[in-house]
C-alpha cells in the first residue's frame, strides 16, 4: 500500500465525522479508528490465504504478543542435545544403500557415532559424548546443517 495514500486516508479520517475506517488491498488489511478526542489509530492485519504459498516474510502486528515456545530441552532436564560441530551436509548412514546408523530409540554410548556431516568432500563421523536413549532426530538425512545445530536429543541414563 502505498505511504501517500495511507497519509491521505489518515487525514481524511481527522478531518471528517467518520470514527473508523477499513480498507483491504491484496493481503493487506489497514483499519483506522478514532476517538472524537484522540488522533486516529492505525492498525495492520495481513489477511489469512490458504490458498498461495508463502513468501517466506512474516508480518509485523504489533498488537498480537509473541511468547517463546517452551523448547523439549527446557521441559526436560535429562536430554541432552549432540549438535554439529561443522557446516556441512548431514546424513545418517554410511552409505546410501547402507542402514542408519542409530534409530530412535537406540541405546548409544559416549564414542558411538551417530551420523556423518559431510564437510568439502571429508566425511565427518559425529560421535556421542554420552550414554543414552535416542528419544529424537532433528534433522532429516541429506540435508545441511550449520554449526552447532542440534542433531540429536539423547536421554540421559
Amino acid at each position: 500500500m502505498d505511504l501517500n495514500l495511507l497519509k491521505k486516508l489518515i487525514k481524511m479520517v481527522e478531518q471528517s465525522e467518520i470514527t473508523e475506517f477499513t480498507v483491504q488491498e491484496g493481503e493487506l488489511k489497514v483499519k483506522i479508528s478514532k476517538n472524537s478526542n484522540q488522533a486516529p489509530q492505525v492498525h495492520f492485519q495481513p489477511v489469512a490465504d490458504y490458498g498461495r504459498q508463502s513468501s517466506g516474510l512474516q508480518q509485523f502486528n504489533p498488537s498480537v504478543e509473541q511468547k517463546p515456545i517452551a523448547t523439549t530441552e527446557q521441559t526436560k532436564s535429562n536430554l541432552h542435545e549432540i549438535k554439529s560441530p561443522i557446516v556441512g551436509t548431514f546424513y545418517r548412514a554410511p552409505a546410501p544403500d547402507a542402514d542408519p546408523y542409530i534409530q530412535v530409540g537406540d541405546m548409544v554410548s559416549a564414542g558411538s557415532v551417530l551420523c556423518i556431516v559431510e564437510a568439502m568432500k571429508l566425511m565427518n563421523e559425529i560421535e556421542s559424548d554420552i550414554n543414552g536413549k535416542v528419544v529424537k532426530i532433528l534433522v532429516e538425512n541429506a540435508t545441511p546443517v550449520e554449526y552447532n545445530q542440534p542433531l540429536f536429543l539423547i536421554e540421559t541414563v
